[in-house]
């Protein structure tokens, strides 16, 4: 009897120390190395606030991550070894639209709750009733683009760059669509691969083109000689940009300051007066030594909307974590200003852009019209 007593104890002692698992997928390795470091800094913080604020249902939240080195087939790997592996009930994309995309079919499939963080493309969500976004849908994003060209920036005559992968072609359908409902003329468009080093055969075709603005889908690395090549031809007309500008790396590698002046449509306000996002951005910064981008935030939104879920939920299963995702139509304490679901499982917010001055992002303009941002 005295065993019996003692086992039970060992094991209620277990369970109240057991931890609540949330995956989490992030390119920590190859090209996208940098926004993958970002979302695992802005995931290991929520863990960090929730469990300092009595983590979930009395217990602790535990990440459980793995690199899927900016590849499609990796993701769908990791996918199988979260739930069959590590049996986490609620995973977090950290990563780009192409693992996403492949690993959204596969927790579709195992009937498991995927949150994107920050993977923009269309077919995501689409997948099923299981795959969420606290982003911005891409092409509800390239609406933004193209009022904040037309409306805001006047212009009339746009040309248009597109990195040719999942990520820009579907940016651009939004912002194409848009701007010539808006009575914007396209004078000028074309794809370049994913690691273009020499725009200056483009942009010189651009600048003989004489557009108002240019709209250019891309990658830091690639934003950065974008940039930095059209200021050394002598272009000076607005650069539009989206969040995969918005990192740190961006201005980094930008030549000459010739990030200045370009504005971007991204999820992270620098200027919200919102507590928890100015916690966000001083405690990453003091903790990491590096300024917060939209990819770290938008991590953080997503892992603590999943802590959420699980709350509501009440408990660790799958598909009441799913129930309960779909019930979340306000949100207090998000960084990037993601207020809720829509019916589609996609993200309802304010789409702010931002003008890189100085040494950072700052507040230029926002979208928060209802028929713009309404997946």
């Amino acid at each position: 009897m005295r065993k019996a007593l003692v086992l039970v104890a060992v094991l209620l002692t277990a369970i109240s120390f057991a931890a609540v698992k949330i995956g989490l997928f992030v390119p920590l390795t190859g090209p996208a190395a940098a926004d993958g470091e970002s979302a695992l800094h802005g995931a290991m913080l929520a863990a960090e606030y929730v469990n300092s604020h009595g983590g979930i249902l009395g217990d602790k939240v535990e990440l459980v991550y793995y690199d899927d080195n900016f590849k499609a087939d990796q993701a769908v790997n990791i996918a199988y070894k979260l739930v069959q592996k590590d049996q986490v009930a609620v995973v977090v994309s950290g990563s780009y639209s192409g693992p996403t995309k492949a690993a959204a079919g596969i927790y579709q499939q195992l009937k498991v709750p995927m949150i994107s963080a920050y993977a923009v493309h269309p077919d995501i969500v689409a997948t099923g009733e299981y795959i969420f976004r606290v982003g911005t849908l891409a092409t509800v994003q390239g609406k933004a683009g193209a009022h904040l060209a037309v409306q805001k920036l006047g212009a009339k005559k746009i040309a248009i760059l597109t990195v040719d992968n999942d990520f820009g072609v579907s940016l651009t359908k939004g912002f194409k669509d848009e701007a010539l409902k808006l009575g914007a003329e396209i004078t000028f468009e074309q794809k370049y691969p994913l690691g273009e080093t020499d725009f200056k055969p483009i942009l010189l075709k651009i600048k003989a083109n004489l557009p108002d603005v240019i709209y250019a889908t891309g990658y830091f690395a690639e934003a950065a000689r974008l940039v930095s090549q059209a200021r050394q031809l002598g272009i000076f007309i607005p650069i539009i940009g989206q969040e995969g500008y918005d990192s740190p790396q961006f201005a980094k590698l930008a030549e000459q300051k010739a990030a200045n002046g370009v504005v971007i449509t991204t999820d992270l306000d620098r200027d919200s007066k919102s507590e928890i996002t100015q916690w966000f951005i001083k405690e990453y910064a003091a903790r990491y030594n590096l300024d917060a981008d939209m990819v770290a935030a938008s991590a953080f939104d997503a892992v603590m909307v999943a802590a959420k879920a699980v709350q509501i939920a009440g408990v660790y299963d799958p598909q009441k974590i799913r129930d309960a995702l779909g019930t979340i139509k306000t949100f207090e304490n998000s960084v990037t200003g993601f207020r809720g679901f829509t019916a589609a499982r996609e993200a309802v917010r304010t789409i702010t852009c931002q003008i890189y001055l100085g040494n950072r992002f700052h507040w230029f303009w926002e979208i928060s019209d209802p028929e713009v941002v309404t997946p």
